[in-house]
């Protein structure tokens, strides 16, 4: 890193609104630090916040991110932090944002503050949104215990890993052919579990793809791992691993003071660069369409929103 400017961040820009913090980034996912670097090295001064409770917490390793392919999803964000408070014109809070509001030119931020953080109420002349996604995973009592072993959601990510076995595919969304024709890439030995059309059923089945649609009742192992798929009516279908098809639901509830757009899924409605409808409010990563993404892609879509923030500011 180079040694710091010698004029605080913004101080050649005397025309901006007065505020605590030219830019408050939401969320310190690979997205939010993507951003917020990019964003502290054009010297503006930021403040990232940040719930602690990234949806891949669950998940040991990540992949198909460039000289960090198999990190830990929990060490990669620990990087990206200890990367950006090296910067003076970065800070760091450990605080779960509970509003943003406009006063005048300005965005108002309020966060609770967790795990030591402190509570904030700060003004930003930006804000970058990229606070993610909930899942919600089928409802089986053990799932869990096997989630982020043996069960993974993101087949891009976590395919390879899992090449050859016999594997499950459990969700109740109307888009497991889509995933289950994905996962034939990797296994030849695939079962779904859910509701699938006779058509795609059919076109399935020529790829070697079953369809159970009969109820499950949950997932079944022992000390060695995953062992099979428990169904309603007592039968146990042997799979050694498998992915879940979760139901993502976008954690924005803080922006509804704002109007800002969103799409049929409540996602926010960005350009090709990331402004949303509200002027000098950006977002990046899965809070925006088309929804999950690998860790690489978010990264990188917080970076391009940086860019864009920093040309508008000009």
């Amino acid at each position: 890193m180079p040694d710091a400017p010698a004029t605080p961040a913004d101080a050649v820009h005397p025309d901006a609104p007065a505020a605590d913090y030219s830019v408050v980034v939401i969320g310190a996912g690979p997205a939010g630090l993507g951003a917020a670097l990019n964003i502290v090295r054009a010297r503006h001064r930021t403040l990232v916040l940040d719930a602690n409770r990234p949806r891949n917490a669950a998940t040991l390793h990540s992949h198909g991110y460039p000289t960090r392919d198999g990190i830990s999803p929990l060490e990669l964000r620990r990087l990206g932090r200890a990367e950006l408070e090296q910067y003076p014109e970065a800070e760091f809070e450990n605080a779960r944002v509970t509003r943003v509001s406009r006063e005048g030119e300005v965005f108002r931020v309020e966060a609770q503050g967790i795990r030591g953080g402190a509570d904030r109420s700060v003004t930003a002349v930006s804000v970058v949104v990229t606070s993610g996604l909930v899942e919600r995973l089928p409802a089986l009592p053990t799932l869990r215990a096997f989630y982020g072993t043996a069960l993974h959601s993101c087949v891009m990510c976590d395919g390879y890993e899992e090449s050859g076995k016999p594997l499950a595919l459990i969700g109740e969304t109307d888009d497991l052919a889509e995933h289950a024709r994905l996962l034939s890439r990797w296994t030849d030995d695939l079962i779904v579990f859910g509701p699938v059309g006779e058509q795609d059923e059919r076109e399935l089945a020529g790829r070697g793809v079953r369809v159970e649609r009969r109820p499950v009742a949950d997932v079944v192992g022992d000390r060695s791992g995953m062992t099979g798929i428990l169904l309603e009516d007592g039968e146990t279908v042997p799979r050694t691993a498998g992915f879940v098809r979760p139901v993502y639901e976008p954690a924005l509830a803080y922006l509804d003071g704002l109007d800002a757009a969103v799409d049929d899924d409540g996602l926010l409605v960005v350009d090709g660069e990331g402004r949303t409808s509200v002027p000098g409010l950006y977002a990046a990563g899965d809070s925006t369409p088309p929804g999950p993404q690998q860790l690489i892609v978010a990264a990188g879509s917080g970076a391009k929103v940086a860019a864009a923030l920093v040309r508008d500011r000009l």
